[in-house]
Formats: structure tokens, sequence, C-alpha cells
């Protein structure tokens, strides 16, 4: 069976944070063992868990000799020493493999750390001053000339490289800074190579759809669904929801965007929601509207974390993990939220491509009906921000209550206060 990335259903780690890796790489090549031990093993006893949980890829973050945080890459074929070498990633993918799990690998091609080991030629200055450009004005991260064919071919060669170690894909950082042209050139050296690789592209802002039809990549994150969630939740306006997946629905006649709630980049979703009784509303979005949905490290067991702006910033949502898997008491709850939602997801490989269409709203109530574009089944997920019950003016009748946030009632249209409802039709 050939492995379909856009039905992938992803468990988004930080390895550097999650292993408790030192902040900084060392200024010596020391290799593995004089960085404390092979960390990247450190992942495997947590797989069991990641299965069970039910998602059926490892998006890893960034992996590659680094200075600091891992994004200022300065050698991408050299696995990290703080996290071990590529011995210890080929064990990774084997035990992820063995688990029925495709790895998913983090690349940083638009900008590198100062002291890259490839040819400073690659680098690119400006033409006003002849100094390094830099990346948002963050000087520790200076742009590749992307223009450069030597560039191009280096990229291709490190994306080459790990597919053939094993990986399944690349998510491409800071993909938004990179030209679309760039991956036209690149990509079709390495799919014909790797016809199967998955490639999404971080794009924050702009025109996501233009971006995927011309750099070829499969895929681009999809941020604009992510704030509607929350926010919509927060303000307890379901408008603002609806409109976002008007757009979100567009954007699946071409792709299937890369959906999360929570990712390192971003404040934790227990921390961002205003009333935790609405978790449970962000995942039923999640997870049966299309797209290709993601879950960060920790989102599962109901982790608090708050991103911040400042150097450091990123720490309390980018934490490290203990060596033995657990579920402590207070997210199991959570934890068994995600998983029954997961399965319902898995249950219908379509929802990737579904459509979703607002057959109900109002601020603090909505419907929505998510149906197979080949036809023949549907989800209605019913979502109730009021402090009362909501009876939605939709025909249960041909429906069941599949998931839900409340034991269904006899009116399976009929959803307690700050409820949601999963409703499968059957007819």
């Amino acid at each position: 069976m050939v492995w379909r990335g856009e039905q992938a259903i992803w468990w988004s780690v930080y390895p550097l944070g999650f292993t408790g890796a030192p902040t900084t790489a060392p200024t010596t090549a020391n290799g593995a063992g004089g960085m404390g031990g092979h960390r990247l093993r450190r992942l495997s006893p947590w797989l069991d868990q990641v299965a069970e949980l039910g998602c059926t890829g490892l998006l890893l973050g960034p992996i590659f000799a680094a200075e600091t945080h891992g994004y200022d890459t300065v050698d991408h074929f050299t696995i990290d020493p703080r996290l071990g070498d590529a011995a210890d990633f080929d064990a990774l993918v084997a035990a992820a493999a063995e688990r029925g799990l495709a790895v998913l690998l983090d690349g940083v091609f638009n900008h590198v750390g100062r002291s890259f080991a490839g040819d400073p030629r690659w680098l690119r200055r400006s033409a006003a001053t002849g100094e390094l450009d830099t990346f948002e004005g963050h000087h520790r991260l200076v742009a590749l000339d992307h223009g450069q064919e030597q560039v191009q071919r280096y990229v291709a060669a490190v994306l080459n490289h790990w597919l053939d170690r094993g990986a399944a894909g690349w998510r491409l950082d800071a993909a938004y800074a990179v030209p679309a042209w760039f991956w036209r050139a690149v990509l079709p050296e390495v799919r014909a190579r790797h016809p199967h690789a998955w490639f999404v592209g971080e794009v924050i802002h702009g025109d996501y759809a233009a971006y995927v039809a011309e750099s070829g990549l499969d895929s681009v994150t999809q941020y604009e669904l992510w704030k509607a969630i929350w926010s919509s939740l927060n303000d307890r306006n379901l408008f603002e929801l609806a409109h976002a997946l008007g757009r979100h629905d567009a954007l699946l006649d071409t792709f299937a965007p890369l959906t999360f709630v929570g990712n390192h980049d971003v404040t934790r979703i227990a921390t961002r929601l205003d009333d935790p009784r609405h978790l449970g509303h962000a995942l039923a979005v999640l997870f049966t509207v299309g797209g290709v949905p993601s879950v960060y490290y920790g989102d599962e067991l109901g982790l608090a974390g708050v991103k911040e702006e400042r150097e450091g910033g990123d720490d309390a949502i980018r934490p490290a993990f203990p060596p033995t898997p657990e579920v402590p008491p207070p997210g199991r709850e959570v934890f068994a939220l995600h998983r029954r939602l997961i399965a319902l997801r898995r249950r219908h490989p379509w929802l990737s491509r579904a459509r979703t269409e607002v057959t109900h709203l109002d601020n603090r109530s909505a419907a929505l009906r998510t149906a197979d574009p080949a036809g023949g089944a549907a989800l209605l997920t019913l979502l109730n921000l009021d402090d009362e019950p909501y009876r939605f003016p939709v025909d249960p009748a041909g429906a069941d209550v599949t998931e839900s946030s409340h034991p269904a009632g006899v009116d399976p249209a009929t959803v307690p206060g700050h409820g949601w409802h999963v409703l499968e039709e059957t007819r």
C-alpha cells in the first residue's frame, strides 16, 4: 500500500526540548558522547503511547547540527551532537516503522547559523551594503542565496540523503520567506527518487493556495484556521470560525493543509483558551474538518505553556519529558478525548479532503456538516458555547451521536451548555 502523507495524523515533537538537551551546542566537534549521550533514542520509549493515541506519523522538530535552538543549522548532513548521531536516527526510524509511524523531518533552508559548514559564497548579501542578509532581523540567522544553482543542488542533496535513510517527507521551515520558484527548481529531482515523499511548508500568512501551486509543495500550515478556532471560542463568536472554514474549504480544492491547535511556536491550546470547557470544541473542529491534523507533544496531556517574545521565550512550550512514558492523572481525560477523536478521524480517512458546510450559525452555536467528497457519508459537529442547553434546528433522523462532550440524551440535536456532539449520518 502506498503511504499517503495527506492522510497522516502527526504527533509533533521538538526533540531538543523533549530530551532535555543543552541549549547551546559544543564549540568543538566532540561527538554525541561528549554531549551526554544519545538523546534521540529517548523518543523511542514514547512511540507506543503515540501509537496508542492513534497518530500515524512522527513530525520531528530540528535534529541537525545547529548552534542553539535548531533553527540555526550549521550542517544538514549531521545529527546534532546534543541528540546523537546517524545511528540514533536510524534506530528511531526503525522503531517508528515497527509501530506503523512515518517520520517527517524539519528542514531549515531559508537561513542557516553563522557557523554554517557550507560554502560562505552560498549566503546572500545586501546589494546596498554588502553585509550578510539576515532572517527577520536575527543577527545569528543568515539567509541562503536561493538564486544560486549550487544552493539548489545542496538542498536537493540534503532532502534525498535523509529520505534515503527512511524519512517519509519534510516540513520546510520558514517557507513563506523562500521564493516559491526555489522549490520548483529543487523538488523535481527529489520526487523522481522519492515519488511518495510528502512536503509541507511553514506559511504563516499570504495566499496559501498560490504558494502551493507555484512551489510544487504538497501542503502548507493552516495558521488562519488555528487562529479562528481559539479566537472564536474565546470571543464566543462562531462567525469567525465559519468565515475561516469557508476559506479553508477553498484550499481543499487543490491541497490538504496541515491543521493544528498547537505547535512549537505558539502558546499551548490549554492556556490559550479562556474557558477550559471549550478544549473539546477546539479538538472536535480539528478532527472533523478537512486537512492533515497534527498534535503537539504534551497537548494530548493538557499541558499549559505560554509563548513569550523574548530570548528563551519558547522554553515553556518546549519542555523536557520523562524517560518513561506516562499519562499523569490530570491529563488522562484529555488524552482519552484525543484518542477518541483521532479514532473517529481514522475511521473516516476521506476527512482529509472533506468539505464543511455551516448549516446553522449564531454567535454561540454552530452546526458544521462535513461530507465525503465522493458522497454517501457525513459528520455533523454541533458546538454550543452558551451556558444553557441548545436545541439545534437540524433533523437528527438518520444520524447517531458518535462522539460527545456529554452522554447523548433522547434528542441528539440538543447539546448541553458548553457541550458538543459529533453525529454520524447513517442514511
